[in-house]
């Protein structure tokens, strides 16, 4: 038996999650990762209602689909970004209210302390989830910036993280970052940064997501091996680049699902991400073996109902556990 193979439904958030557990569990899934938007898991409703928590268990039990893990990006997103108008699409209204930068971020923070408590409600450990960032847009450091500022950044998401974190503590839930651009960790040494800025504390590891790192250049597996302790839990996305000369990996300011990309998502399997490898390097970084595959589906150039249950398919064909012994140990009389 190969590990738990989980759907993300974050991309899925306009089907009422009672209809969308039928449909996972027809394409083939395990479990779900519950997103922390459209009906699917509401944390004001989670901590204001006794039985919240309860009737989602029973749901996605009366489905035989798993819970493992859930996630809150779009709020995450808010606690270190510079908030503009793009936030209000993502936020709920609670938190976004008058759109007022400093009371956006607070809210924003309050509402991660309380994905805690209500993950610790739920009974799952892991709550994924992105953390903003105020430097992103420093990234091609022109005009020149000064490192002052590089630090700032970071000195800021410790500042407004810790105190989120202590409450993860508390409630005895790690938080999982996804890995990716505009958060204050996108590749191997920003990571690296991240974690030094927090004092490497046990609350903070990383969602693992190959998707955001394979078109930037950067190896999946070399991250797992730089981090193999901070894998706490991992999606599975695709990605391909498609440079063709005219266009680069700044993919400009074209959507997602323009063929003029330099790059885009892809259904897993189809794009340039090396799953085998990735999953061996897991086994030996030690993921669990009843930890969570979970597949956050994005694909805009194929029917996604038909790309799901076939990732389905190719995340459990594609996973196996490590060895116990060496293959030539029956040569061997020692």
């Amino acid at each position: 038996m190969g590990r738990p193979v989980t759907l993300f439904t974050g991309q899925w958030a306009d089907i009422p999650l009672e209809q969308l557990c039928k449909k996972a569990k027809e394409f083939g899934y395990d479990g779900l990762e519950l997103a922390c938007w459209g009906d699917h898991f509401e944390v004001d409703k989670a901590l204001s209602d006794d039985t919240y928590c309860a009737r989602k268990r029973d749901l996605l039990e009366r489905h035989d689909l798993k819970l493992f893990a859930i996630s809150n990006h779009l709020v995450g997103q808010a606690v270190c970004d510079n908030i503009d108008q793009r936030h209000k699409s993502i936020l709920p209204e609670y938190v976004w209210k008058d759109g007022n930068p400093e009371g956006v971020a607070q809210r924003a923070a309050e509402e991660m302390k309380n994905t805690a408590r209500a993950a610790q409600k739920l009974g799952v450990g892991i709550v994924n989830g992105f953390t903003g960032s105020s430097i992103w847009h420093l990234i091609y450091d022109f005009p020149p910036t000064p490192k002052s500022m590089i630090t700032a950044g970071f000195q800021q998401f410790a500042d407004r993280w810790n105190p989120i974190l202590d409450v993860f503590q508390d409630c005895g839930i790690r938080f999982a970052l996804e890995v990716h651009p505009t958060e204050i960790a996108f590749d191997i040494y920003s990571a690296q940064r991240a974690l030094e800025a927090i004092g490497r504390r046990e609350e903070f590891g990383f969602n693992f997501d190959p998707s955001h790192l394979i078109w930037q250049g950067v190896d999946p597996v070399e991250f797992i091996r730089e981090f193999p302790d901070r894998i706490y839990h991992v999606h599975m996305k695709d990605a391909a680049t498609t440079l063709n000369g005219r266009s680069g990996i700044l993919a400009s300011h074209l959507s997602f699902g323009d063929p003029r990309r330099g790059w885009d998502f892809r259904s897993v399997g189809r794009g340039g991400v090396r799953f085998e490898e990735i999953i061996r390097a897991l086994n030996v970084a030690g993921y669990p073996a009843d930890a969570p595959l979970s597949v956050e589906w994005e694909d805009s150039g194929m029917e996604r109902e038909m790309g799901a249950a076939e990732a389905a398919d190719f995340v459990r064909n594609i996973d196996f556990r490590p060895s116990g012994r060496a293959f030539d140990a029956a040569f061997s009389d020692e």
